[in-house]
């Protein structure tokens, strides 16, 4: 009978396996052991085939090990390209039509503006002095301007710039040292601080000093004082005698005040017209000028050369000469062929560009498309405005400080040692202005490559200067070379693109792991699915153990267990006494309510030891230890019998 209940018993058990939802380990040995049997890791059955060979157990375990640290190190060093979002250049080229780029071309010296002629004649005639004093020769009137013996412009007040007259600083003057070279002194408002701007050639140093007394004329002249023929004197028949573009005749061109070099003209400044379209490569094809270089009544002291100034840029687009472009020289023909390239670049991780310039912290000074340079430039002007209260004369002033006013050192006296001080600190990137400006993601380059020829010859020099007479009414009284001719063109139609693309992207990233994976391991990404579930199981079982062993650890704590309220003992409650988990008194109150009692005579409880001190079961003989029987201090599995 007790058989057939044990045998019930097993079935029941078995089944409850069956139909268990989640089957769990019992052990991190079992856990282990299935796990190297069962996953797809190559080497990891080693660990368990060759469990009786310790020598080869520890061989192989070595041996996963390496390899795992391996892989990870690898692995290491893939993530570390990728975080560091390296990009490569992409060259493509396409062939199509395409409009002809924006030409700015102006006078590489710029004329005199009649408003400040007196205050320009006053400054000749320092500079006249200043070159006596220092190389103790005089200089003859009209080695500056031609018509300055005539003291009209002295003598003529509505020349002046306003009623309240402006004053030359006359002790900023040029020094000369014990080496030879010469400099000016320019100091802050209370004398204690001063800057030395020092050069080699004299030639610069007195360039640079009438320039600052330049600037300090000029600004007293608001830009609405500048009536359009002095921004643009006379018409630009006078500058570009003529002008064809794909053999055809062009005049529509935008004439544009530029602070160094006066007035300039831009052809097909905004890009919308379909006549400025490119349809074929070549000269013929492309934009052809003649220039005549006038240099009467220009300013000898700012610009040293005759010529013009070209620069090729994209349409609404700020020309900056003084740093992009390139000069023509007179009596020369130079033929430039040019070619596209359309840079695009990549931001967010990969880089650092704006789409179009919003998102970046400084405020344009120019009405026209976002430029690096142009970032720069409004940059710097602010740092003017901040740190010496004036604007410099060179950038416009901004939009958003209408109150802001060029600097002269009649109204802001230290403004020089101010400027200098920013514009070195500027220049040596000790200001923001660089981190702050980003480059453009998408913009275009024109990579120029150029020719010269003398033009006209010799031959043929007269019967040009003959038609140009009669045309446009040309006159040469001296020998200079006053004209020259400048051809642009597209050299092909292809244009080049230059594409970042990134050089690590995550697609690569998960080949090259995958690809390191298979070689230390031989798997796939099946095998990391296991390797997860196992530490998941991991996980799960020390999260039980650690929960028994609380649980446990609170029953040792318990001083009153549960009474046995059945005199057939299970092996669990037998474990209970078993393991001490009750005092001696209970255990003898526990028996004595079932008719026995472990007190002696005198009433008082007996020792106990570990199987001494609890009655066993089997001296009582309604107790039944679940086919367990105790023998000398040993557990043996007995046959049960009805």
């Amino acid at each position: 009978m007790e058989r057939e209940v044990v045998t019930e018993k097993e079935e029941m058990e078995n089944k409850e396996r069956k139909e268990a939802l989640i089957e769990f380990y019992s052990s991190f040995k079992d856990l282990f052991e299935f796990f190297c049997l069962n996953t797809t890791i190559h080497g990891t059955v080693r660990l368990v085939c060759s469990s009786r060979n310790k020598m080869k157990t520890a061989f192989w375990a070595l041996l996963f090990l390496a390899s795992f640290a391996m892989l990870y190190w690898q692995f290491a060093s893939l993530f570390n390209d990728y975080w560091n979002y390296p990009v490569i250049m992409k060259i493509s080229v396409h062939s199509e039509p395409k409009l002809f780029p924006a030409i700015t071309i102006c006078d590489l010296n710029p004329a005199r503006v009649s408003i400040i002629r007196k205050n320009m004649a006053e400054l000749d005639n320092l500079t006249r002095e200043t070159i006596s004093r220092l190389y103790g020769s005089p200089i003859s009137e009209n080695a500056l301007e031609d018509d300055l013996r005539s003291n009209d412009w002295l003598n003529n007040k509505s020349s002046q710039v306003s009623s309240s007259s402006f004053h030359l600083n006359n002790s900023f003057g040029l020094l000369k040292t014990g080496t030879g070279k010469v400099g000016f002194e320019l100091c802050n408002k209370t004398g204690g601080e001063c800057y030395n701007k020092v050069y080699l050639s004299g030639v610069d140093a007195f360039r640079e000093w009438y320039r600052f007394h330049y600037m300090n004329i000029m600004s007293q002249v608001p830009k609405d004082n500048f009536s359009h023929h002095e921004q643009c004197p006379g018409s630009i028949q006078d500058f570009v005698y003529s002008c064809r573009y794909n053999q055809q005749p062009c005049s529509d061109s935008v004439c544009r005040y530029h602070a160094i070099y006066g007035s300039c003209f831009t052809y097909n400044s905004n890009g919308t017209e379909i006549k400025w379209q490119a349809s074929k490569p070549g000269i013929l094809y492309g934009l052809s000028l003649i220039l005549k270089v006038e240099q009467k009544n220009h300013i000898p002291m700012l610009s040293t050369k005759a010529g013009a100034k070209v620069m090729i840029h994209n349409h609404n687009q700020s020309p900056f000469l003084e740093h992009e472009g390139f000069d023509i020289r007179p009596g020369i023909q130079s033929t430039v062929g040019m070619k596209q390239v359309d840079v695009t670049r990549l931001g967010g991780n990969y880089g650092d560009c704006t789409t179009d310039g919003k998102d970046v912290n400084v405020t344009s000074i120019y009405n026209s498309s976002y430029t690096l340079q142009a970032c720069l430039h409004s940059c710097f002007q602010q740092l003017m405005i901040e740190k010496c209260g004036c604007g410099y004369y060179y950038y416009p002033l901004p939009r958003k400080t209408p109150k802001a006013e060029y600097c002269n050192y009649n109204k802001y006296p230290a403004w020089g040692h101010c400027f200098y001080r920013q514009y070195d600190e500027f220049a040596s990137h000790q200001h923001n202005c660089f981190q702050k400006c980003r480059k453009p993601c998408r913009e275009t380059w024109y990579r120029l490559s150029a020719g010269y020829a003398k033009w006209p010859s010799t031959k043929s020099e007269k019967w040009i200067h003959k038609v140009l007479k009669m045309q446009y009414n040309y006159s040469t009284t001296t020998e200079r070379k006053d004209i020259a001719k400048v051809n642009i063109f597209y050299e092909h139609l292809d244009s080049y693109s230059l594409d970042e693309t990134p050089g690590y992207d995550a697609t690569l990233a998960m080949s090259n792991m995958g690809s390191q994976w298979s070689l230390w391991f031989g798997s796939s990404v099946l095998s990391v699915v296991e390797m997860l579930e196992f530490l998941v199981d991991v996980i799960i079982l020390s999260l039980i153990f650690c929960y028994r062993w609380l649980t446990a650890k609170k029953l040792h704590v318990v001083t009153h267990p549960p009474a046995i309220s059945t005199v057939s003992l299970t092996l669990e409650k037998y474990r209970y006494v078993e393991e001490g988990l009750a005092t001696s008194q209970n255990v003898a109150k526990l028996y004595a309510s079932e008719g026995d009692s472990s007190l002696d005579k005198n009433n008082v409880s007996t020792p106990y030891s570990k199987y001494g001190r609890y009655h066993v079961p089997e001296q009582y003989t309604g107790v039944v230890l679940n086919g367990f029987k105790y023998q000398d201090d040993h557990c043996s599995e007995t046959g049960l019998s009805r």
